[in-house]
């Protein structure tokens, strides 16, 4: 497969080192290291799919672009577009040109997530009650600075996306619809740095924090259900990373543990790079249903924190 890789910054630079030898040329229209500065002066004979490592707004253009073409697509989270349409519209082009359109969330390939997946589908856990995630990073001041990054909902999309993704990856229909927004705060940005937010499912109870203001990386998953409780600490890209299941001792009692803890480079880019492959391999078809939600919720949550600051 030929593949190019459409924005030159860091994960555009992630991505064109996990392609290897498919990798032909960057298009970038600033970085003096690619090749082409527009989508459109690449000749479309040359190449098969695209690495899409762009900012919102454009998205839509250019994946428009791509699909009409023929082209397969992997974008970077979120897939966000001026009109919920839009992405169905994508959707349909992908499946009337019969190619793959699969929006980018890499945590999906961490081995403890994939782990906490299989734990929740297994059963043995029995009846979820709550599920709280903490996912931070100190790249406040990086956002304040940049030109584009500062704006909207702040952290929300940009972390949040991953943490609700990862929901949907564990819990799927039983996700719950709706979250609210639990806390706001713009502490060092001109927008949210800090953010809470939750959602109630029946007796599923879902509580996600994400920051900015996190100045070690930092990720952690506590899960408490009927019959024990299972944990993540930390990602591999900062390990070492840990994962614990405890079992329920009745009435009470100090719990068996069973803990596993990796220590290795991030996989995950790797990983990703060949289940996009795969998908096209198989003629994957391209539903982008879940970005749907995604944008809708996100949405959402970005219009409550904005009618909160207006209001301050």
């Amino acid at each position: 497969m030929r593949t190019i890789v459409i924005g030159l910054g860091v994960q555009g630079k992630k991505r064109r080192l996990h392609a290897g030898d498919d990798f032909i040329a960057a298009v970038d229209p600033v970085n003096l290291d690619a090749q082409y500065h527009d989508i459109k002066d690449v000749p479309l004979a040359d190449y098969d799919a695209a690495l899409c490592c762009i900012p919102d707004e454009p998205k839509y253009e250019i994946l428009s672009y791509l699909l009409s073409h023929g082209k397969h697509v992997l974008v970077e989270k979120p897939l966000w577009t001026p009109r919920n349409d839009d992405i169905t519209q994508l959707e349909k082009l992908a499946c009337a040109n019969g190619v793959v359109c699969y929006t980018a969330y890499n945590h999906r390939m961490e081995p403890h997530f994939i782990r906490m997946r299989d734990l929740i589908a297994s059963g043995k856990l029995g009846k979820i009650y709550h599920c709280r995630m903490f996912y931070g990073n100190g790249t406040a001041r990086l956002v304040r600075e940049s030109a584009w990054r500062d704006q909207g909902a702040g952290v929300l999309p940009d972390l949040g996306s991953h943490l609700l993704d990862t929901c949907r990856f564990w819990f799927g229909d039983t996700t719950p619809e709706k979250f609210r927004v639990i806390s706001s705060n713009c502490f060092e940005n001109r927008t949210p740095d800090h953010v809470i937010i939750g959602a109630d499912a029946g007796a599923l109870s879902i509580e996600l924090e994400m920051t900015l203001l996190m100045w070690r990386n930092h990720f952690t998953c506590d899960i408490l259900a009927e019959h024990g409780t299972a944990h993540i600490e930390s990602l591999c890209k900062w390990g070492p990373s840990s994962f614990t299941h405890r079992t329920r001792v009745l009435p009470s009692g100090r719990p068996p543990e069973e803990m596993i803890t990796l220590v290795e480079d991030d996989p995950t880019w790797a990983a990703e790079y060949a289940h996009f492959k795969s998908l096209i391999a198989r003629s994957a078809k391209t539903d982008l249903s879940q970005d749907i939600w995604l944008q809708e919720t996100l949405t959402g949550l970005g219009d409550t924190i904005t009618h909160r600051e207006q209001a301050a």
